[in-house]
């Protein structure tokens, strides 16, 4: 497809126009700054930067919050970066979709609602589009309705690296760094985050790196093009706080106002407080009261997320067993540290945080496509099991707690031992790595690089 109506000749005029000229914008002349947050920074105020010096560099972490992970990722990839390596960095996380260009890109958190509400949507809008010729057309027709407002949105930041944590934010960027000229200035890096299913819009061949969360996504990576000198495996990027040392689970029960001595599972509806949340903590309220005993065998706590309906209908109950009922929460390795097993959907992120706890996972759902291949990721590992069903989720629950604790034991080993808690360190490490190995042009000024890039190419 021809895409002569947005080169970069005929749309540099327009972007000098709304992000000033390359490289002379404010600021002053220090060779390093201070950590920027996701708020930082926008008002243009970056650094003269200097040919030859040595100078904080600029990461743009490019995603959209089309479900929690996306966003889980790359702020991971931020706080990571920063207890690394200080100052030496400045990071940007954005949707730049969202911020530049208008629909359909800018509505993609809503489009992506939408769906899963609906799977059977879903499902088709995932299927029907992996074919390489068919995302491929559609992501052209886009770059050549949106480049210059991604260009835009791109050289705001004039990173030095990009770091795609979404698999539509390959393709035009990609476009854009080339009609530039930056595409050999420029380290870009795609953080895969779905753990075992992916969308081919994933696998771009003109990365620099691709950081795979599991091998099966590697071998998917090599045919579809790759190399495998592009290629790392290294696991999905959790949060620091989740890799770091904690409290004890008997001193996190204790700071949490939990029972000292009961065992707990832990019940997720995700952000949105989603799937069978409800019923399916009624049936643990039964299964962990000993009806002969008179008492109960185990603990619950809830995580209803930004369902307040659901915490208070829940909240509202009767309980014959000790349960927490809490809204959305930010310190979940807190809560999962001082549980025993886990509840929730497939979610690639919380699966992942749940194994570098140890914790047995019983997966009760999952959203067609990206999620579907995470259940036997965790269930041919032996470290959790699958059902549908609040009561069996229930029973098994009980049976853990009570006559097969061997079986609740031997699946947390199996998910420790298929855990990758250091896995955002070894993919910013890696950056970094990338970074030092690049050779004089890339300390070129943007204004020279944008200027004179049909003479250094």
């Amino acid at each position: 497809m021809a895409m002569k109506a947005v080169s970069p000749r005929q749309s540099i005029n327009k972007v000098f126009e709304r992000v000033g000229v390359y490289g002379l914008v404010g600021g002053n002349s220090q060779k390093r700054c201070k950590y920027a947050s996701d708020d930082e920074g926008e008002d243009g105020n970056l650094e003269l930067e200097q040919i030859g010096a040595e100078r904080t560099k600029n990461v743009l972490i490019l995603m959209s919050d089309t479900g929690g992970g996306h966003r889980a990722s790359a702020e991971a990839i931020r706080d990571a970066f920063q207890l690394e390596y200080g100052d030496e960095y400045r990071i940007f996380v954005k949707d730049v979709w969202k911020e530049y260009t208008g629909w359909p890109l800018n509505d993609m958190e809503g489009q992506y609602k939408f769906m899963v509400k609906h799977v059977q949507l879903w499902k088709f809008a995932f299927h029907g589009t992996s074919p390489r010729w068919i995302h491929s057309v559609y992501l052209a027709a886009i770059a050549a309705f949106y480049a210059k407002e991604v260009e835009a949105g791109l050289m705001e930041y004039k990173p030095d690296i990009i770091i795609s944590v979404h698999p539509l934010m390959q393709h035009i960027p990609l476009w854009v760094l080339k009609w530039q000229g930056l595409h050999k200035k420029v380290i870009f890096a795609t953080v895969i985050t779905d753990l075992n299913t992916c969308h081919r819009t994933w696998f771009h061949p003109s990365v620099n790196r691709l950081y795979c969360p599991s091998e099966g996504v590697a071998k998917r990576a090599l045919l579809d093009g790759l190399e495998e000198s592009q290629i790392r495996v290294f696991g999905l990027p959790i949060r620091p706080s989740f890799c770091r040392a904690v409290l004890s689970k008997d001193d996190l029960r204790v700071e949490l106002e939990m029972d000292a001595q009961l065992p707990a599972v832990l019940l997720m509806g995700g952000g949105e407080g989603m799937g069978p949340v409800k019923k399916t903590a009624k049936a643990l309220g039964e299964s962990l009261y000993d009806q002969e005993l008179k008492k109960p065998i185990g603990q619950l706590v809830v995580i209803c997320g930004r369902n307040e309906a659901l915490a208070e209908t829940l909240r509202s109950l009767e309980w014959k067993i000790p349960v927490k009922i809490r809204g959305f929460e930010k310190q979940m390795e807190k809560w999962m540290g001082a549980c025993d097993c886990i509840i929730t959907k497939a979610g690639p992120g919380t699966i992942a945080e749940a194994l570098i706890r140890g914790l047995p996972i019983i997966l009760n759902d999952y959203i067609p496509g990206q999620e579907k291949g995470n259940v036997p990721y965790v269930v041919d590992s032996g470290a959790g099991v699958f059902t549908r069903s609040p009561k069996e989720t229930a029973k098994i629950v009980a049976e853990w707690f009570s006559t097969k604790t061997d079986d609740l034991k031997r699946m947390s080993e199996n998910a420790l031992k298929l855990a990758q808690p250091d896995a955002v360190f070894d993919i910013v490490k890696d950056i970094h790595e990338l970074a030092c190995q690049r050779g004089p042009l890339s300390n070129i000024p943007y204004m020279l690089t944008s200027s004179f890039s049909s003479l250094i190419y």
